[in-house]
């Protein structure tokens, strides 16, 4: 038998799939990241299943111990909390070892924040990347958001309802007018979407939040580009007229919009 690998409600306990019910109902084993949140899914249901915690801090040894009985054939589902295994949620792990052990895998999709988030932003969705969790250091926020400042193209995360209030701030004070979408608590009782932009979101989040939180960060508005070899060769001359290496890697990504750190590593 395959592993199955099931996608759980992010939020409202009526948004999963027939097919996943009739899976955690036949599975002699149900793997899941929180026992005690799974079985508050079956009981909904009226599905009864034999429950084993699998999580970060135990995926490696229950890994080791779920794959010879899926190599004896046995009928296994892997779930978390909410969504699908494996996206920013225990699961990879288990999966890589089942199929380099042979063992098929197949996945039943269903609910996802990400895409859930990203439609109800209403920043375009023909193309987007996914993020996972913001990294937490200032300064590397700080190097993301200056990335960030030309993509053309929307961008969603998850953060935590303890950090929120200082991305925003931070994403604010890097990229006040880019349009953004706090998202909280999808598709539960206090669903609630935030748009504006980052300036005003930060004003609005700044005693933080609660709940579920996925933040979508949208596309960069179009610009002129820019010949990145003309914007290097403008550093070198400036630093070749006395300027220090780094503010002229400043002022000329100022004027052109060209990346700082980029100008800074042509010119080393």
């Amino acid at each position: 038998m395959p592993l199955a690998v099931c996608a759980t409600p992010i939020g409202n306990l009526e948004d999963v799939t027939l097919r996943v019910l009739r899976e955690l109902g036949e599975a002699d084993l149900v793997l899941c990241e929180d026992t005690r949140h799974t079985r508050g899914l079956l009981q909904r249901h009226g599905i009864e299943a034999t429950l084993r915690s699998y999580h970060e801090h135990n995926e490696a040894q229950r890994t080791a111990e779920v794959l010879p009985r899926l190599k004896a054939g046995e009928r296994i589902a892997l779930v978390s909390d909410a969504g699908l295994p494996g996206i920013s949620d225990p699961g990879g792990r288990l999966v890589a070892a089942a199929l380099e052990a042979g063992v098929p895998v197949t996945v039943l999709p269903g609910p996802s924040a990400v895409e859930t988030a990203l439609v109800a932003s209403g920043f375009g969705t023909d193309r987007f990347q996914f993020l996972g969790y913001l990294p937490r250091g200032a300064g590397e926020r700080r190097a993301l958001w200056e990335e960030l400042a030309q993509w053309p193209h929307a961008v969603v995360a998850f953060e935590s309802p303890q950090r929120l209030a200082a991305v925003l701030a931070s994403l604010a004070e890097a990229l006040p007018d880019r349009p953004v979408a706090v998202c909280r608590e999808l598709t539960k009782r206090f669903e609630e979407v935030v748009r504006g932009t980052a300036k005003e979101v930060a004003e609005r989040f700044s005693d933080g939040a609660k709940g579920e939180i996925t933040l979508v960060i949208g596309p960069a508005e179009a610009q002129v580009r820019v010949d990145e070899n003309a914007a290097a060769d403008a550093v070198a001359e400036l630093v070749a007229g006395g300027a220090s290496r780094r503010s002229a890697a400043d002022i000329v990504s100022r004027l052109t919009d060209v990346p700082r750190n980029k100008l800074y590593r042509r010119s080393l």
